[in-house]
Formats: structure tokens, sequence, C-alpha cells
């Protein structure tokens, strides 16, 4: 997945952007308001986490525009504004969730997973498909009950599939939950890992479609 990392703080958004990145996810991170808003308006995020008070434009503004384009991504704010009158403004604007600064890192990954999951449509933090079975919160892939070793990039494309059986995704909707912005990409990078993952599940698991890219037929 490929999330947005809204800090202007360097500390907090080096720590933060290192855990997230050992969590498997692919981060861009932005230092202001304008360039979070530029960011939001040409590229896709599975969720954003946006701190509130940001120079050049206010977090809330920026939530606010978000939501003014009807775009539904979801936005976890974190910010060390703790009063109960600026939780309410942020929510109203159309933020998701909150998490109060200093934040525990373990409870950050929880309210993104919740987030991601509820974006999905999905109820079960688990996700299950022809015997596959991926638990993002504690890395655990398995198959019939036999573990599987996955690296952070196959992990990536096959969460992204199991999330979505019968969903056709491109190679560069793959490559968008793969790389953030400073990542080498190879042109031959999704065919890499999609092999790799077939070696080790199955070919008839996740299927070509000619043209239009790869799919994991519905259960």
């Amino acid at each position: 997945m490929r999330l947005l990392l809204v800090e202007d703080d360097t500390m907090i958004g080096e720590t933060v952007l290192d855990v997230l990145r050992a969590e498997h996810f692919a981060v861009d991170w932005v230092k202001d308001g304008a360039m979070a808003d530029t960011a939001l308006r040409s590229e896709h995020y599975d969720l954003v986490l946006l701190d509130l008070g940001l120079p050049k434009l206010d977090g809330l503004e920026v939530l606010k525009a978000l939501r003014q384009r009807k775009d539904a991504t979801p936005v976890l704010v974190a910010t060390a504004r703790d009063a109960v009158a600026d939780r309410i403004k942020g929510l109203d604007a159309g933020a998701d969730d909150y998490v109060l600064k200093p934040y525990d890192i373990d409870e950050l990954l929880a309210r993104i997973r919740a987030l991601t999951r509820r974006s999905a449509g999905r109820a079960d933090p688990v996700l299950e498909v022809h015997g596959l079975r991926l638990n993002p919160a504690t890395h655990e892939a398995t198959r019939d009950g036999q573990a599987i070793v996955l690296s952070a990039r196959e992990w990536a494309v096959l969460e992204a599939l199991m999330a979505r059986p019968g969903v056709v995704f491109s190679r560069a909707q793959l490559e968008e939950k793969l790389y953030s912005w400073k990542d080498d990409v190879s042109s031959n990078a999704v065919e890499v890992y999609i092999h790799g993952l077939r070696k080790k599940l199955g070919a008839e698991l996740i299927q070509n479609v000619r043209g239009l890219g790869y799919v994991m037929p519905k259960p």
C-alpha cells in the first residue's frame, strides 16, 4: 500500500517513515501543506497521515480541499492539538480518525490497518482467499496452514490482489502500491514479483489478462 506522510517535524517524520517502510508500506513524505495538496491532486494513495500544524497551508485546509474534490482517500490526522473542539473540526472537515502526539507506534499502525481495511469494505482484519491468509498485523502469510516467506514487495503485490479478487490490476497500478517517489523502478519489476509469487503459490492463483494486467480469481 502507498501512503502519504504529511509532517513538518523532521525527527518525527524520519521515525514514522522508517516504521512505515518496515511495515511494507510505500511512503511519500512531504513537509508542508502546499506540497501535500499538490501530491494529493496528482497521485493516488491508500491513506494519508496528516499533521494539522503545517507551514504554507494548514492541514485542515488540505483536508477540506481533498473532500471538496470528492476524494474519499482515508485520512488519519496525527496532531498535538488535543482540544476536543479541534478534533471535532477535523472530523467534521472529513478526517476518518485521529491519533494524538506523542503517539504510540503500535496504536498508530493499528489505526492505519483499521482505516485501510474499512476503506476496502472489509471487516475481517485477515485477508483470506483460495486458502491463502495474510495477516497485516503480524506479517504472517500461510497457504492451507503452511507458512510462506514473502519479500516486502511480494507481500504488497499479493495484498493488493487479495484485497480485490476478480479485479484486474495494471502494471502501473501495482507499481503505485510498491514504490514511493524516490524509489528506482525497473521496467520489469512487477513481472519479477509476480513470477516469484507464482513459484511460491502456484501459477493458477495469479492470472495474466493479456494487455490489461493481473488478477486473482474470485473464490
